[in-house]
């Protein structure tokens, strides 16, 4: 699997992948994840313009999984990622957060942090499986509360939510 930077005429094919993964919420009773709105183009966009913005690709050089991420408190945030599940269970995941760190690591970032879902099998049970542990409240650090604060804004909280973080090994 190929991982490289999201290309300008991309970004719709973003927000497809995104439809598409989010709608496995449905089978976990979570419709309103399901329906929730795609990220903009615009903000899809910003993302790419930044460099925080990678998707994997299949042979023929077509995005099917993509991850963006956000600086936060001197780490990097995994702010989205996104697999078509046709092609889930294959390791696209787990290869773009290994791309992620990999970078992250090279810049001297300490480490990796997310906001999931806690019993959903792809999100924190999936997270563990690849690096990241859940955070005590009182580990979370200023950014992270505000992402917590904005997500319960948005009605998240209704079902129960962690934040987590992967220590990272520098390779400056």
């Amino acid at each position: 699997m190929r991982i490289r930077t999201v290309g300008v005429d991309e970004l719709e094919i973003l927000r497809d992948i995104e439809r598409a993964a989010g709608a496995c919420f449905r089978e976990v009773g979570m419709p309103e994840i399901a329906d929730d709105e795609t990220l903009p183009v615009a903000v899809l966009a910003a993302y790419r313009r930044a460099g925080r913005a990678r998707v994997a690709v299949d042979p023929a050089d077509r995005p099917v999984a993509y991850l963006l991420t956000d600086p936060l408190d001197g780490n990097v945030h995994v702010e989205q990622v996104s697999v078509r599940p046709d092609h889930a269970r294959r390791g696209i995941g787990r290869a773009l957060l290994e791309d992620v760190a990999r970078r992250a690591a090279a810049d001297g970032v300490p480490a990796l942090t997310l906001t999931t879902f806690a019993e959903v099998p792809w999100n924190a049970p999936y997270y563990l499986r690849c690096g990241f542990r859940v955070l005590d409240e009182e580990r979370w650090t200023p950014g992270l509360r505000e992402i917590r604060r904005r997500e319960a804004g948005h009605g998240l909280d209704r079902w129960p939510r962690v934040c987590m973080r992967r220590e990272l090994v520098n390779h400056r």
